[in-house]
């Protein structure tokens, strides 16, 4: 049978066992908020178990009143009629406060950022973040992603190299320049001279797993990076190549990275580890660590493992992951950088330590 699950849904078997009881699935792990029916009118949903009102607002036909009916699993559902296409803006009106879809998939974006403390923007030379949109091949879709390009680059003929990172379960790409503050982090050390100038490609991880097979290795491979050395002045070679990833982008970055060694020169796997609930050992046998870990000895110029602290949701996982791969005889480095368990603190701080180590 066709086995579909989401990397975000998987990142829940991080936490160790003894805490899993802490929390119960729900009918919202696998809500869709909104659908589109085969007659083209949309269905809404919401998860708001505890609500006595649902309704939904924004450029919406005034005259057809979206009704809500709540079901037993605390699922509220309306179906809207003569939308017709294009692309419309709403949001949910929960007990009269207006909120927006926590399903939606721009969601991560709408959240409010919290600055304590001097922050990351200072006054110095800033690069350009980037929206730019490719065609998966393997996916049959346009997708977006988010590039980072140092001051400067726009006047000048030198060609980059380019370091791919990706964010983590229920994230997207606009994560890390946003609440990961990348774009600031790469400005401050480029203007301080700590690190090589580079282009930083943030992708889209978040792509459904099928039949246990991750989808977002082939798009990397076969899609993104054609796209961005079709585009940009960079250095297209396994020297000058990086790919890292936090999270549920760290088990990506390992089906990127071992399954194509002769691509990557630097790799990191930021709070994560082999796919948890799964046995280490055939794990790392699918990923062809032992038969191939020769190679990677002598091609990764730096393979680098990083935790929170053990307060890090990963902190078991990656240990019976390193113990794995060290079994199988794969050499690699591991940094406890920030003990701030698993959060941006951390992802952060591992950004502002690693980026100096590339390329010299």
């Amino acid at each position: 049978m066709k086995r579909i699950l989401t990397l975000a849904a998987a990142l829940l078997l991080m936490l160790p066992l003894s805490a899993q009881w802490l929390r119960q699935p729900t009918p919202n792990d696998t809500l869709r908020s909104t659908r589109t029916l085969p007659d083209g009118k949309v269905l809404f949903q919401i998860y708001a178990p505890e609500a006595h009102s649902v309704s939904v607002t924004g450029d919406l036909s005034w005259d057809k009143p979206v009704r809500f009916e709540k079901a037993e699993n605390g699922v509220w559902k309306g179906v809207c009629d003569g939308l017709g296409e294009g692309v419309f803006r709403y949001s949910f009106v929960v007990d009269g406060v207006r909120v927006q879809d926590p399903k939606a998939p721009l969601s991560a974006e709408q959240a409010s950022l919290l600055t304590v403390g001097e922050g990351y923007v200072k006054d110095v030379p800033h690069g350009a973040v980037a929206q730019r949109y490719y065609y998966s091949k393997n996916l049959g879709e346009m997708r977006r992603l988010h590039v980072w390009t140092p001051a400067g680059y726009e006047k000048s003929n030198k060609k980059l190299p380019v370091l791919y990172l990706i964010h983590g379960g229920g994230d997207n790409d606009a994560s890390w320049p946003g609440v990961g503050a990348a774009g600031w982090i790469l400005d401050n050390l480029l203007a301080e001279g700590k690190m090589v100038p580079m282009i930083v490609v943030m992708p889209n991880g978040t792509i459904p797993v099928q039949n246990e097979v991750i989808p977002f290795a082939e798009d990397m491979v076969s899609s993104i990076i054609p796209f961005i050395e079709a585009q940009y002045n960079v250095r297209a070679d396994k020297a000058h190549r990086a790919v890292a990833g936090l999270s549920m982008g760290g088990m990506e970055t390992m089906e990127v990275a071992f399954n194509h060694p002769e691509m990557f020169s630097y790799v990191w796997v930021l709070s994560s580890s082999l796919m948890p609930g799964l046995d280490p050992a055939a794990e790392s046998a699918r990923l062809r660590v032992k038969e191939n870990a020769a190679k990677m000895n002598r091609g990764f110029k730096a393979l680098v493992f990083t935790q929170g602290g053990p307060t890090d949701i990963a902190y078991k996982n990656c240990e019976n992951t390193r113990a794995q791969l060290t079994k199988d005889g794969l050499r690699f480095d591991y940094m406890e950088n920030a003990q701030a368990g698993h959060s941006w603190t951390t992802w952060r701080a591992d950004l502002k330590t690693l980026v100096p180590t590339l390329f010299r």
